[in-house]
């Protein structure tokens, strides 16, 4: 025995073995890692295997550049390289834990938000946590126990070129194997998931430092050429308006009302025989308000961001980051701008710092003529959410400021109150927490009724001033509440297994337009956030035909059903697409053979709008094209410090 542990320690007295020993550790918890707390939706084989084998390529190419150190160097270098891995894995866990996606370069650059997002983060750790990091604390014990002796000799440089080289070629080895699995695996990269899946979490994040990269490249090698297939695109997928509808609301006030984190499960939903959304639940029923109950959010990793960029440019998110924080200073044929050629005044609500999510900058390139920031705000500490001024002071305060503004006027309230984790204190809850056991489950229902209760006192409001009858309002989900990493709590809310095919379908969203004399009721039509801004400017009268928009008018007879995910997917009335497979999307069973080859079609058109988008955000394309109709936005005209004309409460 006493032999075999000295062979051991002679073995790892050479740099080369505690070189291996470190990669295999790394290797090894990486796979435990991508395995366990990733949802990757593993479902052969080959797949098994590459999750297996991917973390190994990836260790011995970073690990290895410890070689090119000298001497003793070597040992601190190798740790250290194994400490930045292991801290970039462990980001991309709590990452997940979160959103449901992994880190990406542009996420990196959001740090504006960080400061509002902690208290969130630690509700996400763990008890056994540390483990991930064991196993540079046995590395760093053996060496400061001495029970590994330093070995100062260098590696020649042939076993140096060698190590690389199968670093190498056990990767490419990896990417073939993917391959075959999945065709055109880097070049149809919509879905973070499979990068993950088959090429690991340190390849992923090479891929995706060379996609962030090329995005960024893309505005100084546009020209006003590539705007030509865009335009032509939207032209030939314009929708006309339907005269049903057309100018219903032309002149009136618009009020768009932000439903943080509100899923479309909840309206009508009884939670231990009670409603949860009683106001919402009356708007279905409400005579002068459409209610559409297949309307998807489109959000990726910009989440609220996101959702507010479709619903200002009709212009998807990006696959990576937030364009608000990455492309704030573009040019854009934004709503406000739009409206603000037409007499509008437009405004944003928000109680939080007006730099998160870059909103102070970019609302300049939308023309957002006011910003009332947190600055605007009486914030007690009492009456404080995570990420701001909670729902019911936050629109008692707004009205004043809602006043100030001359009519027409185009406005959006931005509420945080049903935001994850979902805390409320004991005083604000009004109804019991669900009951199965996971914690922002059962707290979400709680602070839906909170901000449903607050969403009422602001339409008492609207009712009393008279600006109820001449207003468009407007109610979105902007994403959703509930991510995959709570299915299984989920099951019990909904009484059912969540099967992709399920989750797909809780990606639905509230809509509510009220326009005052108009026919309202239940609108069964599928659309997304992309569909909000035409539908919006034909109510009030104004033909998109010359915009650069890539969503169509829910009203309009000839609206494009096909709801376009970012990660690739769709869903539309008939045809659920879901991690390459097809559903009917009445049924939830598989397509059959020939129905599939039909909805392979519309993949194709959703991955070339998608594209599309993506050139048009990336390469900052609207400069170069200039409706007739349309003055482009000055962002020297705008400034959202407090002024004299609306004075702050600070």
């Amino acid at each position: 025995m006493n032999n075999v542990f000295q062979k051991g320690q002679s073995i790892f007295n050479k740099y080369v073995g505690f070189f291996f020993l470190t990669v295999f550790f790394l290797w090894i918890k990486t796979y435990i890692v991508q395995l366990t707390q990733f949802d990757l939706g593993i479902e052969n084989s080959l797949q098994k295997f590459l999750l297996f084998i991917n973390p190994l390529g990836s260790a011995l190419l970073f690990l290895g550049l410890s070689f090119f150190l000298k001497g003793r160097k070597k040992y601190i270098g190798l740790i250290v390289i194994d400490f930045l891995l292991s801290i970039l894995l462990y980001a991309n866990i709590i990452f997940y834990r979160f959103f449901n996606d992994f880190i990406t370069l542009p996420t990196l650059t959001q740090t504006q938000n960080f400061g509002d997002v902690s208290g969130s983060v630690t509700s996400l750790l763990k008890p056994y946590d540390f483990l991930f990091f064991i196993d540079i604390i046995i590395l760093a014990a053996l060496l400061v126990l001495r029970f590994v002796k330093i070995d100062a000799n260098d590696m020649n440089r042939g076993k140096v070129a060698a190590l690389f080289s199968m670093a190498l070629a056990i990767s490419s080895a990896n990417l073939a194997l993917a391959e075959t699995d999945r065709p055109q695996l880097l070049t149809r990269g919509f879905d973070r998931n499979y990068i993950v899946k088959y090429l690991g979490m340190y390849n992923y994040t090479i891929y995706d430092a060379v996609q962030s990269t090329k995005a960024s490249a893309q505005r100084v090698m546009a020209s006003s050429d590539d705007i030509t297939e865009v335009v032509n695109y939207t032209k030939s997928n314009y929708a006309k308006p339907n005269p049903a509808y057309f100018g219903a609301g032309k002149g009136m006030n618009v009020i768009y009302l932000h439903l943080e984190s509100m899923q479309n499960f909840l309206i009508n939903y009884k939670l231990n025989g009670e409603e949860v959304t009683p106001f919402l639940n009356s708007l279905t029923k409400d005579q002068n308000t459409l209610y559409f109950d297949n309307f998807f959010h489109q959000t990726g990793q910009g989440k609220t961001s996101d959702a507010e960029f479709m619903l200002e440019n009709s212009l998807y998110g990006l696959p990576q980051g937030s364009a608000y924080t990455t492309k704030g200073l573009n040019t854009y044929e934004a709503a406000p701008a739009i409206l603000g050629q037409q007499g509008y005044t437009s405004a944003v609500f928000h109680g939080n710092s007006g730099s998160f999510w870059n909103r102070n900058e970019i609302y300049k390139s939308f023309g957002f003529n006011k910003f009332f920031d947190s600055n605007y705000y009486q914030i007690d500490s009492k009456d404080l959410a995570e990420y701001g001024l909670m729902d019911k002071p936050f629109y008692e305060q707004s009205i004043p400021l809602l006043e100030s503004l001359p009519e027409p006027f185009y406005t959006k309230f931005i509420t945080v109150s049903n935001h994850y984790p979902y805390p409320i204190n004991e005083e604000d809850a009004t109804i019991a927490p669900g009951t199965t056991g996971d914690k922002s489950v059962d707290g979400y229902f709680q602070t839906a009724r909170y901000a449903d209760e607050a969403l009422k006192q602001f339409f008492d409001y609207l009712k009393k001033s008279g600006l109820y009858d001449h207003s468009i309002i407007v109610m979105y989900g902007d994403h959703y509440g509930i991510s995959e990493n709570h299915n299984k709590a989920m099951a019990q809310v909904m009484g059912k297994e969540i099967t992709p095919f399920e989750n797909s379908g809780l990606q639905r969203v509230p809509l509510f337009i009220r326009v005052p004399g108009m026919e309202g009721g239940v609108n069964h039509e599928y659309g997304g956030q992309i569909d909000l801004l035409p539908t919006l400017l034909h109510l009030l009268g104004t033909d998109t035909k010359e915009y650069v928009q890539f969503g169509t008018d829910l009203l309009s007879k000839q609206h494009d059903d096909v709801v376009p995910f970012r990660n690739g997917g769709f869903v539309s009335s008939t045809i659920t697409s879901i991690d390459g497979k097809f559903y009917d999307s009445k049924t939830g069973m598989k397509l059959d053979k020939a129905k599939t080859e039909e909805a392979k079609k519309d993949q194709k058109i959703v991955e070339y709008k998608l594209k599309l988008s993506d050139k048009v955000v990336n390469g900052d394309l609207l400069r170069f094209y200039k409706p007739e109709t349309f003055i482009p936005v000055d962002r020297s005209k705008y400034n959202y410090n407090p002024t004299t004309d609306v004075e702050p409460n600070k």
